[in-house]
């Protein structure tokens, strides 16, 4: 990834969004889950470079959309620190239980590639 920012700005970071369904017996505990995430957890997304995380559910269809983003230069590297940590491989595999991914082969968070939640484009953004 090219800089397109010199040493006397800030990074202005890249952003994500990702789609998967939520099981529907599972609508409240995952709810109840994310009211109260493990503090672990959000020190590692924070240490990962990761702000402005949010989860929204649709519950006529079910899915859910996760938007972030990442504000730093290694973003295959935090995302292996974050594989890494083993109260987040327990997180994920939590709420990977409550999830169907709507990507064809994907086994779970932690397996990486193809991933669990499905990237989607964004076609527009206004700060």
């Amino acid at each position: 990834m090219s800089r397109l920012w010199s040493s006397e700005t800030q990074y202005p970071g890249r952003r994500f969004t990702q789609i998967i369904k939520l099981r529907p017996e599972c609508v409240d505990k995952y709810k109840a889950a994310h009211a109260a995430v493990w503090p672990e957890v959000l020190e590692q997304i924070r240490d990962c470079n990761i702000h402005d995380y949010s989860i929204s559910h649709d519950p006529e269809s079910r899915m859910l959309f996760a938007s972030f983003k990442y504000v730093g230069d290694d973003y295959a590297g935090d995302m292996k620190r974050m594989q890494q940590n083993p109260k987040v491989r327990e997180w994920w595999k939590m709420t990977d239980g409550m999830q169907e991914s709507l990507v064809p082969g994907a086994q779970d968070s932690e397996s990486g590639e193809p991933s669990w939640w499905k990237p989607v484009e964004e076609v527009f953004y206004a700060a």
